[in-house]
């Protein structure tokens, strides 16, 4: 028996009747919400890894940019996509010659990048002054790494010890005191871009390695040939300007618009020879479609 009147009597059953009804719809409800967010929240994550899976599917490769790629890479790097680039390098310096393409390039206000040599820079006597020179010289002039070594000129035993070369690469970069992740492959025009590793299998092993360690590598469309007998200039520089022209004309180049041009520092020591060197580019600045850029800014490299 209640000892309490009967009205709370009657309410104090009610209660004891209804709130477990109450408590249990409630904790339905609590379990309705807590399983319609987490719902919720995996749908949209799911959303956004099916969206993330699906643009790294579809991320096409940067074998060869077309012009509206091109474009949208341009638009950040501030490029006139309406020009043809033209990018001028200088391999194996510092060498006799380095000093005569650094004057030239500067005098006619074009830009160029030279890829040096560790080595190269510890034997010369003034070696360490003219990497200095070029690297002091950015934005006009890009210091870029082609190994400490150049492979001793031993370019297959080289390859071979992907590893080795690595840390030769590496090994230069901290040498030369190199900002940029850029390199050069002795003896061979691999590239080695974001989203593109175009290469040989000889050097397949470091253009692999080098990528994994955030290295881009420059190869090249065009090459100032010279004569391994006399070390002088092969192509007349008419001769080299108009394998421009048809480069361009007929787009055959790795990048669509940006043409990269091999030349060798020491192949312009000699008073006619770096004439010569300056003879190409004054023919080349006739050209108002043409520009001269360093090879930073070629579309597609990793940061």
């Amino acid at each position: 028996m209640c000892k309490y009147p009967q009205s709370v009597c009657i309410f104090i059953a009610v209660i004891l009747f209804v709130m477990p009804a109450i408590i249990k719809k409630r904790k339905l409800l609590l379990l309705a919400s807590v399983c319609f967010l987490a719902g919720f929240g995996s749908c949209n994550q799911a959303s956004s890894t099916n969206q993330q899976t699906k643009d790294s599917v579809n991320k096409p490769a940067l074998k060869l940019l077309g012009s509206s790629e091109n474009e949208s890479v341009a638009f950040k790097q501030n490029i006139d996509t309406t020009k043809s680039t033209i990018y001028l390098t200088f391999d194996d310096g510092p060498q006799k010659g380095t000093i005569g393409c650094y004057n030239t390039c500067k005098t006619l206000g074009i830009k160029a990048s030279f890829f040096m040599v560790g080595l190269h820079q510890n034997i010369k006597s003034d070696g360490k002054q003219l990497v200095s020179m070029i690297r002091n010289g950015y934005p006009e002039f890009l210091l870029t790494n082609h190994s400490y070594t150049h492979a001793k000129d031993k370019y297959k035993d080289f390859y071979h010890h992907p590893q080795a070369a690595l840390i030769d690469f590496l090994s230069a970069q901290d040498s030369l005191k190199v900002a940029k992740k850029i390199v050069r492959l002795p003896g061979n025009r691999a590239w080695v871009r974001a989203n593109d590793i175009t290469s040989s299998h000889l050097v397949s092993g470091v253009a692999h390695l080098l990528d994994s360690s955030g290295y881009n590598v420059i190869g090249w469309d065009l090459e100032w040939n010279f004569s391994h007998k006399t070390g002088r200039p092969i192509q007349t520089a008419e001769k080299l300007a108009a394998q421009v022209d048809s480069a361009f004309a007929h787009q055959n180049m790795h990048i669509r618009k940006h043409l990269v041009i091999l030349t060798h520092d020491r192949i312009f020591q000699r008073p006619a020879d770096s004439l010569s060197l300056a003879k190409f580019i004054g023919l080349l600045k006739t050209n108002p479609n043409y520009v001269f850029e360093t090879v930073d800014h070629l579309p597609g490299l990793k940061n």
